[in-house]
């Protein structure tokens, strides 16, 4: 299973960018497919996840500003709107197969997912 990320730039505070993974393959009826970011100092964190019925987690910080959707049965995107300074990191897609996102742990971890993109740097200006 491959990865190709593509978005991510640089903004200023208040704009908005696009990320988008497409996988090559899926091999279970369903997937999960989101974001991490790790940014300068700072642990790998998760921002959103959608899986294969539609289903999609958060965090808490990124709530209403980024919107996760699986645009294609291969591609999910992350719409990330009204950044901020503090949304500045290296941005990981990241797929896991036979995942539901009922089932990821609560404080989603990089173990929980095999397969990852080359990732992608997302700077905001304020």
């Amino acid at each position: 299973v491959r990865l190709v990320e593509s978005g991510g730039g640089s903004v200023q505070a208040g704009g908005s960018l696009r990320l988008s993974c497409t996988v090559s393959e899926y091999t279970y009826a369903s997937y999960c497919s989101g974001w991490f970011r790790q940014g300068p100092d700072k642990g790998l964190e998760g921002v959103a996840f959608i899986d294969s019925d539609g289903s999609k987690r958060y965090a808490d910080d990124v709530k209403g500003r980024f919107t996760i959707s699986r645009d294609t049965d291969k591609m999910t995107s992350l719409q990330m709107d009204d950044l901020k300074s503090g949304d500045s990191s290296m941005y990981y897609c990241a797929v896991e197969m036979g995942c539901w996102v009922e089932h990821l742990h609560e404080d989603v971890s990089k173990p929980e997912f095999n397969h990852w993109g080359q990732g992608t740097q997302v700077d905001v200006s304020s």
